[in-house]
């Protein structure tokens, strides 16, 4: 131990070591169980009386099945169901899809069992019953916990918590590579304290640009003072080459004792869950990581998606469609749509359909307004409040109005509902290798640049979620995308 950690080691410092699960985890599983209660209850509840409808019928048996009973019986296993698939663990829980994909397996089994053990012993449970008593308790319990989710992450963000302290061991270069992945998120439910940095290097803390100082306390063998200094609930190991297989199942050992989780990152950056797969390999465990996937059924379930809420959306929103051209006919010079050439998929250039939002000619005054460039890295150009944009165009692009038309581009094929931001053939022009792999599916309407943070972006963060997307786009993402953007538009996020 250095000198320096010796000096920070004092009882005067030391807090109590928290135990594995924090407190806020153990209140909100809590509050599940009441929420799982609840949501259960109401779904065969209301399931029941819908289809059997009076009093009378509720409580008397209906073709010789006591569907009390049944009720009754089916809430008891959907709430163990709930309890064995761990959908309150608190791996899961306030973070992520996992929380909802474990309450979508849980329930499937119950019903999936229901419906076998009705036909094995000729039970005969009425179908209209299980149809509304399904999606009714899907739905019940997803509002509840994003309810509890919103509750939670509304704490960490005006307070600071509802957090799980996490001490972080690896590399300068890792540290700040965790640090800011983890701070990208408002409403993480991790939070850096501290850094232990391996080999004979020695420094106070380690700069992370846009975050701030992650201070450190000492190299791997200070771990658990470390633990101790910083009240930490988890430590999380990143690429190091100093800690080995076997230091890292020392440091397990030890930290088992004091009940604190370990993490390990792989180093593995921006890439999703579903790619990456727990190999066992003679005695050692493997990531494998499948590489993406961009043809096949994934392929057709994309396009499908596109076409089918591509023609909702014209179809649906051809009453706003019609005034919105006339109001710009009318307030400004110039034509109703403005097109401009953007390159698509494979490098292929296309010309994208938007309402003019600006006026005629604004294409012509961007080396005027150059130095007026708001974008960092310059490679973009944007001016939060640009002179070229009307009156309606303003009110346009506040609701993303202006891009409705773009709906055309998607059933001619050259965009996608959900994708990388189209790009000008200028900007690909600067791209290097890792940039250009963004061309590698069709540009969107949205993605996720649009739904966390569209102009206020960097150009940096903005090919970063670009190549995110790219590597790992699935239908549930775009879906989940989809839902986001609504919630983007209306908030105004980064919209000028």
């Amino acid at each position: 131990m250095t000198a320096a950690n010796e000096q920070l080691v004092t009882p005067a410092n030391i807090v109590p070591i928290p135990g594995k699960i924090p407190t806020w985890q153990q209140g909100y599983a809590l509050r599940l169980v009441a929420i799982d209660v609840v949501g259960v209850v109401l779904a065969v509840g209301l399931a029941q009386w819908l289809r059997f409808g009076a009093v009378i019928d509720v409580v008397m048996p209906y073709r010789g099945v006591d569907y009390t009973a049944v009720s009754l019986m089916i809430a008891v296993l959907w709430i163990l169901a709930l309890s064995i698939n761990r959908s309150r663990s608190p791996r899961v829980i306030g973070s992520g899809a996992e929380e909802y994909r474990r309450v979508w397996l849980a329930t499937l089994s119950v019903f999936g069992g229901v419906a076998i053990l009705s036909m094995l012993f000729k039970l005969e449970i009425a179908r209209g019953y299980l149809v509304i008593a399904l999606p009714a308790g899907l739905l019940f319990l997803a509002l509840g916990r994003w309810i509890a989710r919103q509750v939670v992450v509304r704490a960490r963000r005006r307070n600071g918590s509802c957090i799980t302290r996490v001490l972080v061991v690896g590399s300068p270069a890792a540290v700040r590579d965790l640090t800011k992945s983890l701070a990208r998120e408002p409403g993480s439910e991790y939070q850096v304290v501290g850094a232990c940095l391996p080999g004979p290097l020695r420094r106070d803390h380690v700069d992370v640009p846009g975050v701030g100082a992650v201070p450190t306390y000492g190299d791997e063998s200070d771990v658990v003072n470390a633990v101790r200094i910083t009240g930490s609930h988890a430590v999380a190991v990143t690429a190091t080459e100093r800690l080995d297989g076997r230091g890292i199942r020392n440091l397990s050992w030890e930290l088992e004792k004091l009940d604190i989780d370990l993490l390990v990152s792989p180093g593995v950056v921006d890439i999703a869950g579903p790619r990456l797969q727990m190999r066992p390999v003679a005695g050692l465990p493997l990531i494998h990581v499948e590489k993406p996937q961009y043809s096949g059924a994934k392929r057709f379930q994309k396009r499908f998606f596109d076409i089918a809420f591509s023609s909702a959306v014209l179809i649906f929103g051809l009453p706003l469609l019609i005034p919105v051209a006339i109001a710009i006919k009318l307030t400004s010079k110039g034509p109703v749509f403005y097109r401009q050439e953007r390159i698509g998929l494979d490098g292929h250039p296309f010309e994208m359909i938007k309402f003019r939002t600006m006026v005629d000619g604004a294409d012509k005054m961007v080396d005027k307004l150059a130095a007026h460039n708001e974008s960092e890295g310059g490679v973009l150009f944007k001016i939060r409040e640009d002179p070229r944009v009307t009156r309606v165009g303003k009110l346009l692009r506040k609701y993303s109005i202006d891009e409705l038309p773009q709906f055309i581009n998607v059933l001619k094929r050259d965009m996608s509902v959900v994708g990388p931001r189209p790009p000008l053939a200028k900007e690909v022009k600067t791209y290097d290798d890792y940039a250009k792999r963004r061309l590698l599916v069709r540009p969107g309407i949205t993605g996720l640049w649009q739904v966390s943070g569209r102009s206020d972006l960097s150009w940096e963060d903005s090919v970063r979620l670009d190549l995110f997307y790219v590597e790992n786009w699935s239908m549930i993402s775009d879906l989940l995308i989809s839902v986001k953007t609504v919630k983007a538009v209306f908030g105004h996020s980064g919209a000028y």
